[in-house]
């Protein structure tokens, strides 16, 4: 490569980064003009040190400010790259685009020009600049002048290296440390993994240009992907670019990206493909279930069972000592339990609930007719509204309710619709739908507990004993035991269980996870936060089937993640080294 040639590309690399630069133009008023300001101010930098001062004056002092200019170019054009899609109108693909391609070119002219301005190959360029540069190297200086170049320079590399680790991370590979136990018993806290990107299709940041998708994902890979629950526009994206650079800068110690309450966003997250595009699901009891348009029939996902940990008193016994594993979310008598609510709903006798909550009804009224002080009217759809209705509300507070209902001229009339409603058209055809059905049989435990507590309350009061015994009885202390295992089974069931997802639409059509989208949740099912769950719960009734309802909150919302924000699959475990490998299913008991 001769003077020449390299004058030829310097130019080319000047005017290649000015119309870059113009490119970057907007005629909004925001942070997005700084790209053009900053696109222009760089240009000009390269016009001014490179073509003009190095290959038209020849001026060798300009060849190590020029070098500089030429490694930050990349990452600086990056900059205004992601300031121009930062405002408040982002750019067309077609812009996107061609900026793309003019980075491409420039970033390919500095590296070549960057390639024969080295001192290994500048001396065949020219032999004055070889001399030149020798004769001004940083070993030429001493003191304290020599002292600060050496520290800039570490300063220098620090920074050009944490830009090149963000263009790799970008683009080619990236390490994550699992800051969770979603995924135990596969993946423990801070172990570390390897993720490769080019095949999943990364893009430029804030745009959707960058390279094809070639991955194919499968059920039970384990992927990085973007956390769907957090916002996607530009302001939040041009936060988590400009936070990945702040993290690395300080070494991993300040993190800006944090969600509205200051907390550090769980994003991205790890978590294991357990629905693939053109199926839709269900969970009950554990048991992940599907279908597909070929097959209207449930069928369980038999390979779920492999990896999802409903126990973690199960695991490996070397991965629970020394406090591995910190949280378990249930202890083995509390997962018996769980099992043990799970067949009584599944073996219970709809028409014995039905009997026995008329008679309780009966029972209701009789005491109801003798206590006789009914003083207030009309106001129990009011105090039985949808909060009223929560089971742990009415368990908790049950002498309250059971003294409204005395005390009301309807009181009665309400028991008894509470009680017996749901049976005057029962519901026996669910259409292979397991969520419903169990639900639907849940609640009408709950309400049975509910009316026995009641109907207990009632009778007792009215004999004029209830302040005597409230706290001895054996009966009503018994029904609250049992009350406590159904209200213990409630707050787990939006972890163990879901209903057909995607949601059939309002003619009972089933619907299918679509083309280019998937369904993940963590290992550790019942301390995974995934694509199960908001993060707002909110009061629902339990069973659409009753108007009578108990209600219970939940976070139950499942989505679908599409693959333009997965990130790439774990490919590598290189830390701790004793369980060094390739993710797969390490957890379990052999």
């Amino acid at each position: 490569m001769n003077k020449n040639k390299l004058k030829i590309q310097s130019l080319s690399l000047a005017i290649t980064s000015a119309v870059f630069s113009l490119l970057c133009i907007n005629y909004h008023f925001d942070i997005s003009l700084l790209a053009l300001v900053l696109g222009l101010a760089y240009s000009a930098l390269l016009y001014f040190f490179g073509y003009n001062s190095v290959f038209c004056k020849n001026e060798a002092k300009s060849i190590s400010i020029y070098r500089e200019l030429l490694q930050y170019e990349p990452f600086v054009l990056l900059i205004c790259f992601v300031l121009r899609r930062a405002g408040v109108n982002g750019a067309p693909f077609a812009l996107d685009f061609i900026t793309v391609i003019l980075w491409c070119v420039s970033t390919g002219l500095s590296l070549v020009i960057l390639h024969y301005l080295n001192i290994k190959r500048i001396g065949k360029i020219d032999p004055s600049w070889l001399k030149y540069l020798e004769s001004h190297s940083l070993s030429s200086y001493k003191g304290a002048k020599r002292g600060l170049l050496e520290a800039l320079s570490w300063v220098d590399a620090l920074v050009q290296a944490v830009f090149m680790v963000l263009l790799l991370n970008i683009f080619i590979v990236q390490l994550y440390e699992i800051p969770s136990e979603s995924m135990v018993p596969e993946f423990l806290i801070k172990d570390r993994v390897v993720v490769f990107k080019t095949l999943s299709g990364p893009k430029f940041p804030l745009s959707d240009v960058g390279l094809p998708y070639l991955k194919r994902y499968k059920r039970g890979d384990i992927v990085v992907f973007r956390n769907p629950h957090y916002s996607d526009d530009r302001k939040s994206e041009v936060r988590t670019f400009l936070s990945q650079i702040v993290y690395m800068l300080t070494l991993t110690r300040v993190n800006i990206n944090v969600d509205e309450d200051g907390n550090p966003k769980a994003d991205p997250l790890v978590k294991r493909v357990t629905g693939v595009p053109g199926e839709q699901l269900m969970m009950q009891d554990g048991i992940l279930y599907h279908r597909t348009a070929k097959s209207d029939e449930w069928s369980v996902v038999e390979d779920d069972s492999r990896w999802a940990c409903w126990n973690l008193n199960e695991v490996r016994a070397d991965l629970r000592k020394n406090n591995q594993i910190q949280d378990y979310p249930l202890s083995q008598s509390d997962y018996d339990q769980m099992l043990e609510c799970e067949k009584e709903r599944r073996e219970l006798d709809v028409q014995l609930v039905r009997a026995r909550l008329t008679g309780l009804a009966e029972r209701f009224d009789r005491a109801w007719r003798i206590y006789a002080r009914h003083q207030n009217s009309g106001d129990l759809e009011k105090f039985f509204n949808k909060e009223g209705m929560f089971e742990y509300s009415i368990f908790s507070r049950h002498y309250d309710c059971t003294s409204k209902l005395l005390n009301s001229t309807e009181g009665a009339q309400w028991f008894r619709a509470f009680a017996t409603d749901w049976a005057s058209s029962i519901k026996t055809d669910f259409n292979g739908n397991l969520y419903e059905e169990a639900n639907y049989k849940l609640n009408l435990m709950i309400k049975q507990k509910i009316a026995q507590i009641i109907v207990r309350d009632a009778e007792l009061i009215v004999n004029g004993t209830f302040e005597n015994v409230y706290s001895t009885d054996a009966q009503l202390l018994e029904y609250m035991k049992e009350a406590q295992k159904l209200n213990d089974y409630v707050f787990l069931i939006d972890r163990r269980s879901f209903g057909a997802f995607p949601a059939d639409t309002e003619d009972g059509k089933p619907q299918y996870i679509p083309a280019g989208c998937y369904f993940m949740m963590g290992d550790n099912r019942f301390n995974s936060l995934d694509m199960r769950h908001s993060y707002t719960p909110k009061l629902v009734e339990l069973t659409q089937y009753d108007r009578y309802s108990v209600t219970y909150y939940s976070n139950l919302e499942p989505q679908y993640v599409p693959v333009r924000r997965m990130l790439g699959t774990t490919s590598y475990r290189f830390w701790p080294v004793t369980r060094r490998g390739v993710p797969g299913h390490t957890g379990m008991r052999k």
